[in-house]
């Protein structure tokens, strides 16, 4: 699946399976959320701290949740991931053309 499917897949499920789009600051805060449970599972499984008794760790899982919410917040906000995306690659390419060389 490209990014531009995910995009559509998302939208299509918000709209016809879900009640709409939460507004951009709750999915924002939704985002964060999701970062934060991400955080546990390592903290959990890389981290010092040990899994709590009955505790689910799925990284995998933390991950789409948080794609998920990404690809809400651009949908809402009529951002093509694609583009931007290739545009990051370039920005990155100019920016550390040296950086990570000895």
């Amino acid at each position: 699946m490209t990014l531009e499917e995910a995009q559509k897949a998302v939208d299509d499920w918000i709209n016809k399976k879900g009640l709409g789009y939460f507004d951009v600051l709750t999915n924002t805060t939704v985002l964060m959320e999701e970062v934060g449970e991400l955080a546990r599972v390592v903290s959990r499984t890389e981290g010092q701290q040990k899994r709590k008794e009955g505790e689910v760790l799925n990284f995998a899982e933390e991950l789409a949740d948080i794609l998920w919410v990404v690809l809400c917040l651009a949908n809402q906000k009529d951002v093509d991931l694609t583009s931007e995306l290739h545009k990051s690659f370039v920005k990155k390419t100019k920016r550390d053309v040296n950086r990570f060389t000895t």
